[in-house]
């Protein structure tokens, strides 16, 4: 989806308020990011889940000549657990899976959140299939996104089995109590709620449109390039500070006005500061903001690129990792 729409422009938030512009597709590839970690956070749990505690016994191991190392291999562990006492009482493998099950899902929980938000009538930036929407039982022009809505509801589930996982350990003593067949069901449910969402916000993805008329003028009627002029004044030899608060009189001046920080003429300009150029339009235009952020890992075009071809690095390394 990020390469599909490698050129929108869109008003990047901080605050929920319009911020700077950056590409869609640098916003879409924050997910990805977040995605990412949580597929390595899932890998980790198999470093500390390779091994096997069979022949623990009770607690204290077993008077019978059993060969641990042997069985642990033949079960597919790396070796047998050191602790006969530890081995009957831990399940720290099911709390640490529900909490990068409740990571991983408070990541789709922020991605339906915009999805929601960016889907609404007064930002209209995407619109998802029909498929992923229902109506209103009285309001024949609704389009709600209720499985957006469903998946960021169901993130207190998740955190729910977190905490019940970790309320059930937090006072057993050693070793082996009957509170821990209590520890299934949580791990179970997380899941089966993981694995459907996953399965389910996939195809939304894939199947959502982007308007980049309306990003494009969101981006253009919000300010999002106050910063860059602001920047821009600096490089003149204003005191930042200084040129923070011309540009912030320039943008109540032109919310007054109706207009743009790019529809000033000269003479509008010159009002605020006797430092701006004809040059002006050109270096606050939304493709100079955006094209500006070149540091790594920024919005501008050629880093976006690099983002996209490094994840591409990363997701065949991966499937290689779980082909192994």
């Amino acid at each position: 989806m990020a390469r599909a729409n490698a050129d929108v422009i869109m008003p990047g938030f901080t605050h929920m308020q319009t911020g700077q512009p950056i590409l869609f597709a640098h916003w879409m590839m924050a997910f990805f990011w977040m995605l990412e970690r949580d597929f390595t956070r899932f890998g980790d749990l198999y470093k500390r889940m390779g091994r096997c505690p069979l022949g623990s016994a009770a607690l204290a191991g077993t008077d019978f000549p059993i060969d641990r190392d042997f069985t642990a291999k033949a079960l597919g562990f790396d070796a047998p657990t050191e602790n006969s006492i530890d081995s009957v009482s831990d399940r720290d493998h099911m709390v640490e899976f529900n909490a990068a099950a409740a990571m991983c899902y408070m990541h789709l929980s922020r991605l339906c959140e915009e999805l929601v938000t960016f889907s609404s009538q007064e930002f209209k930036f995407i619109e998802l299939s029909d498929d992923f929407c229902t109506g209103s039982s009285i309001m024949p022009q609704k389009k709600n996104p209720d499985i957006a809505e469903k998946i960021r509801g169901k993130t207190g589930r998740m955190y729910g089995n977190l905490m019940a996982m970790l309320t059930i350990m937090k006072g057993i003593p050693l070793a082996y109590n009957t509170d821990l067949s209590e520890d299934k069901e949580q791990v179970f449910d997380s899941i089966d709620t993981l694995l459907d969402s996953l399965a389910i916000v996939t195809p939304m993805i894939a199947k959502m449109k982007v308007n980049a008329e309306r990003t494009r003028r969101a981006a253009d009627m919000g300010y999002a390039n106050a910063t860059d002029l602001a920047d821009y004044l600096a490089k003149k030899g204003i005191p930042f500070r200084e040129a923070h608060h011309i540009v912030g009189s320039m943008v109540n001046y032109a919310i007054k006005h109706n207009k743009r920080l790019d529809d000033f003429t000269m003479d509008e300009y010159r009002q605020f500061s006797d430092k701006i150029e004809e040059d002006i339009r050109e270096e606050i235009s939304l493709e100079t903001c955006v094209k500006a952020r070149r540091s790594f890992g920024g919005t501008a075009p050629e880093r976006v690129r690099e983002q996209l071809e490094h994840a591409d690095k990363v997701l065949s390394e991966e499937a290689k990792a779980l082909q192994a």
